[in-house]
């Protein structure tokens, strides 16, 4: 049986849990930029690994998780994803378990492609967020040690 206090104490999580509503926003914006991109078949996660990879050069896993706040087998999958479409190719390393990418021509060409659909959803994202929203990503980005704000 739920007493009193234990009731509130749901209600209340069920109103202000901060990763809820986070998560909710997360989904509404990703919506928005992999609506933008969906004519040139990819999603802003496989854009923002493409970004990753043409400001490297030469991309390493280990780096473009930490810049992307990606888990390894997040970045793998996707990275075998996009070298079937010939947007990526592995270079051989030092050790064979690292396996660097970089963009391919093809991949360059579409991440060109990408960037008026990027900025139509850049705009729908803002208003949607606001100036003091945006501000407030930012900060928390900042305070948490985020490295996504330089690189997103």
């Amino acid at each position: 049986m739920k007493t009193p206090r234990s009731r509130a104490t749901i209600d209340d999580v069920s109103r202000e849990c901060v990763a809820v509503r986070l998560r909710m926003l997360n989904r509404i914006i990703t919506n928005v930029y992999d609506e933008a991109l969906r004519p040139l078949g990819v999603r802003i996660s496989q854009m923002n690994i493409l970004v990753a990879a043409a400001r490297l050069g030469l991309a390493r896993p280990a780096v473009v998780c930490d810049l992307l706040q990606l888990d390894a087998s997040t970045l793998s999958r996707n990275v075998e994803r996009m070298r079937g479409r010939r947007w990526l190719e592995t270079v051989p390393g030092e050790d064979a378990r690292e396996q660097p990418f970089r963009l391919t021509v093809e991949g360059r060409r579409l991440l060109e492609r990408c960037i008026p659909a990027w900025n139509e959803a850049q705009r729908q994202a803002l208003e949607c967020l606001g100036a003091d929203g945006v501000a407030a990503v930012e900060k928390a980005l900042r305070r948490s040690g985020g490295r996504a704000a330089a690189h997103g």
